[in-house]
C-alpha cells in the first residue's frame, strides 16, 4: 500500500457518522438535547428507538367511530416477548388508545413530554415518558406520523421496562 493509500485510509477511518441533531432544522427536544447531542444517528437509533425490547406492536388497526363521534376503537396485536395478544380500547386518539392497551398488560406508560419533527420525509417523534417510577426518552420515525408515535410510545415502554 503506497503511502498515499495509506493516507486516504486513515482519513476514512477517522469519520464519524452524523449526528442525529444534523438532520433536523430544530432543535432536539430540551432533555434530549443534551443526551442526544454527540451521538451519532446510530447511536441514537441504538439508544433510544424501539428495535430492542419485549415490547412490539405487531398489527394495528383504527376502527368506527363511535356513537358520539369524539373516540374510535382501535385494535391492535401487542407482543410481549414471544407471545402476541389481540387487544382493543376505545379512545380519541391512537396514543391513548395503545397506552390504554399497553396498561391493561401490566405495563404503565405516561407520556411527560411529546415532539415530532420532520426530516427527510420522515417524522421523528421523541417521547418522555415515566412508568411512575422511571423516566425515559423514546424515538420512533416513519413517513407516517401517528405510526411514528405509537412507534415512540413502544419504544418508551421497553426503556422503562429495561429499568
Amino acid at each position: 500500500m503506497s503511502r498515499e493509500d495509506r493516507h486516504m485510509t486513515s482519513q476514512i477511518t477517522t469519520i464519524t457518522s452524523p449526528r442525529f441533531a444534523d438532520f433536523f432544522d430544530a432543535p432536539l427536544p430540551r432533555g434530549l438535547r443534551d443526551l442526544a447531542a454527540d451521538m451519532s444517528w446510530d447511536d441514537v437509533a441504538d439508544t433510544f428507538g424501539s428495535s430492542a425490547g419485549p415490547v412490539r406492536l405487531a398489527t394495528w388497526e383504527k376502527g368506527e367511530r363511535t356513537s358520539g363521534g369524539h373516540t374510535h376503537t382501535y385494535r391492535a396485536a401487542i407482543a410481549i416477548g414471544d407471545r402476541a395478544v389481540m387487544s382493543s380500547a376505545t379512545a380519541s386518539g391512537p396514543l391513548a388508545a395503545l397506552t390504554a392497551m399497553l396498561y391493561e398488560r401490566g405495563i404503565a406508560v405516561e407520556m411527560l413530554n411529546f415532539h415530532q419533527l420532520r426530516a427527510g420525509g420522515q417524522t421523528a417523534t421523541f417521547i418522555r415518558g415515566t412508568d411512575g417510577v422511571h423516566t425515559e426518552w423514546a424515538i420512533g420515525w416513519s413517513e407516517c406520523p401517528n405510526q411514528s408515535a405509537l412507534r415512540a410510545v413502544i419504544a418508551c415502554a421497553n426503556r422503562l421496562l429495561a429499568d
